[in-house]
């Protein structure tokens, strides 16, 4: 399974993950959309403003996105947020909304809007978190959101059963990019503290994430890599991180 020729859009492609991974398709020859809320930052084939969370921007993402690829074979579900690091009762309503809105809401309409237009022999990829496999604590909304990316992800598998669509769920723990400053609200130190440290060889790069979609891509077509778990050598769950 070679990705020369094939199509992607991709979600949150302004940075981190999303961006490593429409770098990595486009390597290997794929055609991607890019979409994000900082447009300018996306370097992608198609580069469109996209807010998730947004009926209308997504509608008008995808009829775009569709119509300048011509036909879509990838969708890779990225765009995800967190916010606070504080126990469930100092959070509030306010980010509940944004992180469910972002990260569950965002993800499913994505979803919902792309499929019929995903060709035969197509692949979504939705990118879950080791959050979404055991809760840790002081994380409850994001840990929440991303159970529910593995529950949606999991029961679309069974309802896409006996159509050539593959689905995979990646989960990867502590990958050093932008998210730390998201969830800190810009705050830099507490932030960078996140990822300082780390023995064995520090966190994961945003690359090798990517590396993990390359691989679910292009295996043989009979074959769905149900979910692929990526964390640092260092870090043994969500809440444990070994370092120096």
């Amino acid at each position: 399974m070679k990705l020369q020729g094939k199509t992607a859009i991709v979600t949150g492609a302004s940075s981190g993950i999303g961006a490593a991974i429409a770098r990595a398709l486009r390597t290997e020859g794929a055609r991607v959309a890019g979409g994000a809320r900082r447009v300018h930052q996306v370097e992608t084939d198609v580069a469109l403003e996209l807010d998730v969370t947004d009926p209308a921007s997504a509608e008008r993402f995808v009829a775009a996105a569709v119509e300048q690829l011509g036909r879509v074979d990838i969708l890779d579900n990225t765009a995800a947020l967190a916010l606070g690091r504080d126990p469930f009762d100092d959070s509030t309503e306010t980010d509940e909304e944004v992180v469910l809105a972002t990260n569950v809401h965002g993800l499913i309409r994505m979803t919902r809007l792309v499929l019929p237009h995903l060709r035969d022999g197509g692949h979504i990829v939705n990118m879950g978190s080791v959050a979404g496999r055991a809760a840790y604590p002081n994380g409850s909304l994001y840990v929440t959101s991303k159970f529910a990316v593995h529950g949606f992800t999991q029961a679309l598998r069974e309802d896409l059963l006996g159509r050539p669509i593959r689905i995979t769920n990646v989960a990867p723990g502590l990958v050093e990019t932008d998210f730390s400053k998201v969830r800190f609200r810009g705050d830099e130190a507490k932030a960078s503290a996140v990822y300082a440290d780390v023995a064995l060889g520090g966190p994961v790069r945003p690359e090798d994430v990517a590396e993990c979609v390359l691989f679910a891509l292009t295996r043989p077509a009979n074959v769905n890599v149900d979910e692929i778990v990526v964390t640092a050598l260092a870090q043994s769950s969500g809440a444990r991180i070994l370092r120096e």
